[in-house]
Formats: C-alpha cells, sequence, structure tokens
C-alpha cells in the first residue's frame, strides 16, 4: 500500500511514517515547515518529502492519505481530497487500525514528560530482552530513532491528549487502547482545543476507560486532578507514584537514589539525569515495566544506561567557556522543574534562560501569568516575542533587570552572545526549532573567544 501523509514532519507523524515504511507500506509525506531531528530521520530513511500542501500532490495517487493534526479545513490538500472523495484517515486512527490492534499498548500519558518516560519504559523493555515496539515524540538516543516496529507483542507509545485531526476532535490517546496506562500529572495546557481543565479531565477519564480489568494505571498519587478523574469511575488496577503505598524513592545519592514499592528496597538507580521530575518519570516506568514482566531489579538497572532523548537538557556544545543547552520545555510547569534540574547540576554558575514561547497555548497568552515566576531560578532571562499575543516585556516585568524581550531574531542572539561568559550555562528552551539559534550561538560564542583572546 502507498500511503501520503500529511504533516509527516511532526514527531509523532514522523514516527507513523517510519513504522509505516518498517511494515512494507510505500511511504510519502508533506509538511509546511521541515527541520531536524525528524527531517534527517525521514530522509535517512529513505522516505521523500515534498514542502507544502500543493494539489498536485493528488497525482501521487495514493491508496491512502493519513492526517495529521497540523491539517485544517481550508488546508487546499485536504480540500482537494475531500472535494475528490479520496480515501483519508487519521494518524492515530491508521496506527490503531494496522499496528495497535494485536500489540500489548503501553501507553505514556500525562502533561509533562511523556517523551521521556516512554523513552525510559521502552530502554527498560529493551533491556528485559523483550523488543519492544515504540513511537516516541522525540528521539531516544539509546535508539537513535524514534519509532520501530518489531515482532514482538509490546509496544510503548506516547500518548497525546491533543485532538486527533480535523476529523476527530478527540484525544490521541483513546484509541490505543492501552493495557498498561501511565498518567504521569495534569495540568491545564493547549488553549487552542481545550476550554479549561474539566475539558482535560474529560479526555483523560476517556482514557481510563479504555483499560482493561486485566491492566494496569501507574498514576501519580500526588497529583490532585488526576486523582478527580480516578473518582469519576475507574475498572482496572491502579499503582500510585510517589506516595507511601505505592513506588516511591527512598535514599538519595549523588548518583541516583533507591527504589521503594509498598515500603520495601527494590533496588538503587544510578544515571546521571537532572531534576525531581526524572524521578517521577523513571518511577512511573518502572511499574509500567513491572507490569509487562520486567522485574523491578531489571528495570532499574537498565537506567544506569539510559541516555534520555534529544532535546531534553541536551549539551550542543561548549563555546568560549560557556556551555550551551537545547530544551523542549515550553510550559511553565516544564521551564521550572527544567532550570531547577540544571540549577542543581552548576551550583552558584551563571544559568542564562533563552525562551521562545512558541507553543499555541503560550502564543494565546493563557499560561503567561505563571510564565516570571518559572523563570525566577535563572541568572538571566531573554524571551523571543515575535509573534505573541501578549506583551511580554509587561509579563515578564517582575524578573527586572535581569529579562531582556526582543522580537527580532538577530537582535535576540547579538544580546545573548554578548551577554553570556566564560562558565555560563546557556539553556534554550522552545518545542520549535527556534531558528537553529543553538548552532548560531556557539558560532558566535566561538567568534568572540576568539576576538578576545586577539585583543
Amino acid at each position: 500500500m502507498h500511503i501520503h501523509i500529511l504533516g509527516i514532519c511532526g514527531t509523532f507523524m514522523g514516527g507513523i511514517a517510519a513504522i509505516a515504511r518498517a511494515a512494507g507500506h510505500k511511504v510519502t509525506g508533506c509538511d509546511a515547515n521541515v527541520y531536524p531531528p525528524m527531517s534527517t530521520q525521514l530522509e535517512a530513511q529513505g522516505i521523500a518529502l515534498i514542502e507544502g500542501f500543493g494539489v498536485d500532490q493528488i497525482k501521487l495517487e495514493p491508496d491512502l492519505f493519513v492526517t495529521g493534526n497540523v491539517v485544517a479545513r481550508g488546508n487546499a490538500l485536504m480540500e482537494e481530497i475531500l472535494n475528490r472523495g479520496l480515501p483519508y484517515t487519521s494518524g492515530p486512527q491508521w496506527l490503531a487500525e494496522n499496528v495497535l490492534r494485536d500489540k500489548w499498548v503501553l501507553a505514556v500519558a500525562g502533561t509533562h514528560g511523556k517523551t521521556t518516560t516512554s523513552a525510559m519504559l521502552a530502554w527498560m523493555l529493551e533491556h528485559g530482552g523483550l523488543n519492544p515496539g515504540f513511537l516516541v515524540g522525540g528521539v531516544p538516543e539509546n535508539f537513535g530513532i524514534s519509532a520501530r516496529l518489531t515482532d514482538a507483542p509490546f509496544f510503548v507509545i506516547e500518548a497525546d491528549e491533543y485532538d486527533t485531526a480535523f476529523s476527530d476532535k478527540r484525544s490521541k490517546f483513546v484509541h490505543y487502547h492501552p493495557r498498561t496506562a501511565i498518567l504521569n500529572n495534569l495540568e491545564f495546557d493547549h488553549a487552542d482545543i481545550f476550554a479549561d481543565l474539566a475539558a482535560i479531565e474529560t479526555q483523560f477519564h476517556h482514557l481510563v476507560r479504555t483499560v482493561p480489568g486485566n491492566g494496569l494505571i501507574v498514576s501519580n498519587g500526588v497529583d490532585a486532578n488526576l486523582e478527580r478523574v480516578l473518582k469519576r469511575g475507574c475498572w482496572t488496577p491502579i499503582e500510585r507514584f510517589g506516595v507511601t503505598g505505592g513506588w516511591q524513592a527512598g535514599a538519595r545519592y549523588a548518583d541516583g537514589f533507591d527504589v521503594l514499592f509498598n515500603g520495601a528496597l527494590q533496588g538503587r538507580i544510578q544515571w546521571d539525569l537532572l531534576g525531581e521530575h526524572n524521578v517521577a518519570n523513571a518511577l512511573a516506568a518502572i511499574a509500567a515495566a513491572r507490569h509487562a514482566g520486567v522485574p523491578a531489579r531489571m528495570a532499574i538497572e537498565a537506567m544506569a544506561t539510559f541516555k534520555n532523548v534529544k532535546r531534553r537538557m541536551e549539551i550542543k556544545g561548549v563555546a568560549g567557556g560557556v556551555t550551551v543547552y537545547d530544551d523542549f520545555a515550553h510550559h511553565p510547569t516544564a521551564i521550572a522543574t527544567t532550570i531547577a534540574g540544571l540549577r542543581a547540576k552548576i551550583g552558584g554558575a551563571r544559568l542564562i534562560a533563552v525562551l521562545e514561547p512558541r507553543s499555541n497555548t503560550m502564543k494565546q497568552g493563557a499560561l503567561k501569568d505563571l510564565l516570571a515566576g518559572s523563570l525566577a531560578g535563572a541568572d538571566r532571562v531573554f524571551c523571543y516575542s515575535a509573534g505573541l499575543g501578549w506583551d511580554a516585556g509587561a509579563v515578564l516585568a517582575p524578573l527586572g533587570a535581569k529579562v531582556s524581550v526582543n522580537e527580532q531574531f538577530d537582535g535576540l542572539l547579538a544580546q545573548v552572545a554578548a551577554a553570556a561568559r566564560a562558565g555560563d550555562h546557556v539553556l534554550v528552551m522552545s518545542n520549535g526549532g527556534f531558528g537553529g539559534i543553538h548552532d548560531k550561538l556557539l558560532s558566535r560564542l566561538a567568534d568572540n573567544a576568539v576576538k578576545g583572546a586577539g585583543s
């Protein structure tokens, strides 16, 4: 079968493409914005990419068009598909019908930590010899790809609450029918499709309703919003993490922590990851892996070789004594936990936060009042304000003189390069490509170091 994917360069749809190709299908696709890591991953697999959504792509005559949720009514190619009555489906629906139907699905849901926890869980199953398939919203360094298909019965999927497609406004995760479901946390997000927190809670309860009685729900026991979701009805055993009587972190060490279940020591994680959010992510993944048959001690052991995911506190380089990081954080809670994690690592060294509020929620300003507080742990803050529907300068004014706002990319880049000095740590946070700022900043920092040495 030939499938043509609309919106192929999103992390989810790019994963669909990789899986479809592995299943033996001919795969082509198009998108308006193409940037790494997904574009390079697709090209390496020999998947042809077309820039834009031109109607001439109808001439490819695929057997099926598969649409990502980036495609809306009014999209020229989609309108032509509809007008001609050509066959199409959504990415989640295609995945459910063609891949997940006969699998033991382990789904990872939550406002934060889905990608990292999914990567952890896949690696634990791999370490346990289960050879899982997976689809993750990023590129786990242990695997080097965001998705793969195997003959094994286990499949790990990042279960996103965002809507499925223009034609299906349910959350993606209602299609997956997991036997094991992780509920990491729940906050308000995606203001472009959800009116309020209650609307998101309803979608999470729809997910809970799909988990069978012989399955397992692994839930964050300290999250009141999730507890409210579960009280609406649950027909599946629950294991909680972060609370007494469930999975907990015990004694802490410089390189890890003890893992307890119902108060009993299960083992000691040794790793170099940062932040309390990753402790919670690991506990959830251990519980889910155990349900799939990987003993807790083996899942814990896997964390010693876990390499995290690209764009999750990824060091992009060091120039002029300045370390530049790339992170996907864009929600205020994720921004705060990411800064706290890096602060714990670098101590008193200067931390420079560079933020692009790019998500639809941030552009609309639904969470803007939380932004200044989330950035408070940084020594300097630079915000790229292009395209925002609110005044970033006014919103971030509580940060005082340490904040700079610029709606010109080149101006922002120059400001950051001028401010950074040897020993600093520059944390770049965006859920997009951010104009390739990381490499451009490293180049400028290197030039500044050469000029400084010659003066």
